[in-house]
């Protein structure tokens, strides 16, 4: 076994080693893997990639896996800690972001709110077990810009509307 400090911790005042992310995914405990796949798999289009007696991973099709669903214990209740949300950036403007509500809206699906974050659009909604997810579309795609113009508001505005028909 090797001794990562030996090997690998910098001698004082060293540099410390930074992570590049290369991609992300997402461990959830739900109270029913099979209804919450169903779920991601219909409003998602996401695809079961593998499962085992406790997990369920589903994919978006590029990776192996983006999101894993774990069995809870029974009786597991939502927390007041933990996960906030989880953004999912999407392909498109604010009109997509309309017929994603849209969609949302026609699955029967919690949609939670709308926000300007000032650097692009927010639909937030909530999966079965009450996780808070959002799909994004960013009209700042430059991230110094993007940096300079959150720095000028100190918090996003609270809602838009994406459609009248949909308020």
């Amino acid at each position: 076994m090797t001794d990562l400090n030996a090997t690998f911790v910098p001698q004082s005042g060293g540099p410390l080693v930074k992570p590049v992310i290369l991609r992300t995914h997402l461990s959830l405990l739900v109270s029913d893997m099979e209804r919450s796949a169903a779920f991601f798999e219909d409003v998602l289009d996401m695809k079961l990639t593998a499962r085992g007696p406790q997990w369920i991973f589903l994919s978006f099709g590029r990776k192996h896996h983006d999101l894993a669903l774990i069995q809870a214990e029974q009786g597991a209740q939502q927390g007041s800690l933990g996960l906030q949300h989880y953004g999912l950036e999407i392909q498109g403007d604010l009109d997509e972001l309309r017929r994603l509500y849209a969609m949302l809206l026609t699955k029967g699906v919690e949609v939670v709110k709308t926000t300007d974050h000032k650097v692009g659009f927010g639909l937030y909604f909530n999966d079965p077990d009450g996780n808070r997810f959002e799909f994004f579309s960013e009209t700042v795609t430059d991230d110094e810009e993007g940096i300079r113009v959150l720095g000028e508001h100190n918090a996003p505005s609270e809602a838009f509307v994406l459609d009248p028909l949909f308020t």
